[in-house]
């Protein structure tokens, strides 16, 4: 078994670095499971619970159980306090054991470390002890500590460090994060430019061939819990590069970046005016002071410093020279070349910007798996960043089956449509930011359909299909992924597309929706989006909706959630007339879906329901 500590004084961070430890590695594919050492009483000891009252009561064990999780407590009863070695006996196996306390342990750990709290470090007198994640590079007993250091959030370089030092992560793929440490008084982001020198084309470990898979038994698969099981069984599959800024927009940060510069850089006039020292101003009415020749502009700042009692020219942006907190508003005063005068109520620092007001130096400035906007951009810019580190666009390949397929515009012959779904899916995907792999249609033929999938694998990194995704004759996708991949059929109970077959094909993920225009959308936004946001680096998004009130009636009946094409007009939600899902023209009409949940229900008109506009799947 695997294990790695997480140590550090009271206050310093342990939890928190824990939680994003478990976070980042779970993210990568590793099973993970968790030891903390508590000096207090535990949440199961409080008060009222039932287990609780089972446990006062005398109980020697209690099991708590439910679909969710299963917890066992052993009481201890005076009896003495198992080693962690026996801790880590009862546990199943997984990847990687993390362990919170135990410091007294022989294992190897890092050091949570805050340099607010006044605490030494363990580091110095702890061989065990391999690496200090602390909030202060510029703390002062990290000068000559030979450990290696990181900035306690960059929650990546440390999970890199701790998967090399365990074996789990090949110690040459990162031999910036196990060979530097850097400088105590350098901004953490040093650190991470160092880090951006890891190969580019470092991709996270691949999915397993269970990811999708349901528990034994399980038929009908409720949208929430379908959901769920996505969301916990993905991590990212794209590797990172460093684009400039100027290239980054609508990308997906792949790190946490902090600022290299403070924002502002130095202290600044907000206006244009005057700017003196507030503790020369005496109490009378009218102020007078004296002017020092000359003036400070933005980027042009004064040469020396402002003597006590006297005012300097000073214009928007301009550092405050030495004497100068204050700054009267320029409509403010009266001036002539030698003096200038102004009423009093003035207050010390008013009119000026404060060195790292917006930004600290080393500060967080954006989280990882952020889409990129243009003010990000800005932001990035203003403290002092060039380029920054992205995940690599998604390849995302779309494939339509079936016979009776031909391609748009073409002449159509009897029995034959127009394939509609690959044009809208790889719009779809094109829209949310992912790029489009266009690998076209194939005929029910089982052969040509392992031909096409066997040459996509080395184009995409997932892979949507329409059609052939149920158990009937001629769906070839699941039956296919069935012969010859790890499928899994999942039945979804919902409306429109039940069926969703999802399974690996040479690693790569394929996601078969329903061949019914409608189903096949409603589909990609309510499984493959978010699954797909995953899978790029920008994680699990639920897509936000609002509770509006109905313009229909609707009576449902319980055990299915329903999904119906739907647009907001004066406050209100109107639906499309017909439910069929090969009614193209309702998705067009449409402006979102109304969901509607998995329970019976009887919409009336008013009544608030839950409008999801497209908008909210990008």
């Amino acid at each position: 078994m695997k294990i790695y500590g997480v140590v550090g004084w009271k206050n310093a961070g342990k939890t928190g670095l824990m939680e994003r430890l478990v976070a980042e590695i779970t993210g990568r594919g590793f099973r993970v499971s968790t030891v903390k050492h508590a000096h207090h009483a535990f949440d199961v000891d409080h008060a009222g619970t039932d287990s609780y009252r089972h446990r006062a009561a005398g109980a020697s064990e209690v099991v708590l159980a439910s679909r969710k999780r299963v917890a066992l407590m052993q009481e201890m009863r005076g009896a003495e306090e198992p080693g962690l070695e026996a801790l880590l006996a009862r546990m199943g196996d997984v990847d990687l054991v993390l362990i919170e306390g135990y410091k007294r342990d022989v294992h190897p750990k890092v050091e949570a470390h805050r340099a607010e709290t006044g605490n030494p470090l363990i580091a110095p007198q702890d061989a065990t002890v391999r690496a200090v994640a602390s909030d202060s590079p510029a703390a002062q007993e990290l000068r000559s500590l030979q450990t290696p250091v990181f900035a306690l959030d960059d929650t990546c370089a440390i999970a890199d460090f701790i998967l090399a030092e365990v074996g789990l992560a090949e110690p040459a793929q990162i031999s910036a994060v196990k060979q530097g440490t850097h400088r105590p008084d350098e901004p953490s982001e040093g650190l991470t430019n160092r880090l951006s020198d890891r190969p580019s084309d470092l991709a996270p470990p691949p999915l397993r061939d269970d990811c999708f898979a349901l528990p034994a038994g399980v038929d009908w698969t409720p949208v929430s819990e379908a959901l769920t099981r996505l969301s916990a069984r993905l991590h990212r599959v794209v590797a990172e590069e460093s684009l400039p800024l100027q290239a980054a927009c609508g990308r997906i940060l792949a790190r946490d970046v902090t600022a290299l510069r403070a924002h502002p850089a130095q202290p600044n006039a907000a206006v244009d005016g005057y700017g003196f020292a507030f503790d020369a101003l005496g109490t009378e009415a009218v102020h007078h002071l004296p002017r020092v020749p000359g003036r400070a502009a933005a980027g042009v700042p004064f040469d020396g410093a402002v003597p006590f009692g006297a005012a300097l020219r000073i214009l928007t942006g301009a550092t405050l020279p030495e004497g100068v907190d204050t700054v009267v508003l320029q409509e403010d005063v009266t001036a002539t070349e030698a003096m200038l005068a102004f009423r009093g109520g003035i207050k010390p620092g008013a009119n000026t910007r404060k060195a790292g007001e917006d930004k600290q130096a080393g500060e967080r400035i954006l989280r990882a798996g952020r889409r990129l906007t243009p003010a990000d951009l800005a932001l990035a810019a203003a403290t002092g960043l060039g380029a920054l580190p992205v995940c690599q666009l998604l390849r995302v390949g779309v494939l339509s089956t079936g016979d009776e397929l031909v391609e748009a515009g073409a002449a159509a012959g009897p029995g034959q449509i127009y394939d509609a779904n690959r044009v809208m899916l790889l719009a779809m995907v094109g829209d949310m930011g992912f790029l489009p792999v266009d690998l076209g249609r194939v005929e029910d033929s089982r052969t040509t359909l392992k031909q096409r999938l066997d040459a996509a694998v080395a184009q995409c990194d997932v892979i949507l299909t329409s059609g052939g995704a149920s158990s009937g004759e001629e769906d070839h996708v699941s039956a296919l992924l069935q012969a010859e991949g790890a499928l899994q059929e999942w039945r979804i109970a919902m409306k429109p597309g039940r069926p969703l077959a999802l399974g690996l094909w040479g690693g790569v993920p394929v996601f078969g929706l329903p061949g019914n225009p409608v189903a096949t959308l409603v589909c990609a936004l309510i499984f493959a989006r978010p699954a797909m946001g995953v899978l790029a680096g920008r994680g699990w998004q639920t897509p936000e909706g609002y509770a509006l009130p109905a313009g229909f009636e609707k009576r449902k009946k319980p055990g299915r959630t329903e999904f119906l094409r739907a647009r907001v007009r004066a406050g209100v939600v109107e639906i499309f007339a017909s439910e069929g899902s090969g009614r193209i023209s309702g998705l067009s009409w449409a402006e979102g879906l109304v969901e509607l949940p998995e329970a019976a229900c009887n919409i009336t008109p008013g009544d608030p329901v839950r409008f999801v506009p497209y908008s909210s799947f990008l």
